[in-house]
């Protein structure tokens, strides 16, 4: 059974937040839904700046990090921007280990992460 909900998806002004509403990403009907909203989302709105914020996620699988990295590669196609804000020490060792912590900017929280971006691209 699909949740239709695992991604919360808002904007206010040029930034745009996804959250998650699951505490675990796994692969199957849940990230399929994660992609495919955020695949819609660039291709229809081309937002400026994308917040992931992974707050009380505690697990996701690899398949997020194919996903994260696809979005980057659609915005940078014109200059978006996208971060990653809430995530624990254990799910930031993943980035780590694969050397995505190079590519990603990190914020503690989504408000953090907002605020910086409305001060570096002045929203």
């Amino acid at each position: 059974m699909a949740d239709r909900n695992t991604a919360k998806i808002t904007t206010e002004k040029d930034i745009t937040t996804v959250s998650f509403n699951v505490a675990s990403l796994s692969a199957g009907q849940s990230l399929d839904e994660v992609a495919q909203k955020i695949s819609d989302l660039i291709k229809n709105q081309s937002p400026r700046n994308i917040i992931v914020d992974f707050t009380g996620v505690k697990f996701f699988s690899s398949q997020m990090l194919g996903i994260l990295l696809d979005a980057r590669k659609k915005l940078s196609s014109y200059n978006g921007n996208i971060v990653i804000s809430g995530i624990n020490p254990q799910l930031y060792r993943v980035f780590k280990i694969t050397n995505l912590d190079k590519i990603f900017r990190f914020y503690p929280d989504a408000q953090t992460a907002t605020d910086d971006l409305k001060k570096t691209h002045k929203t």
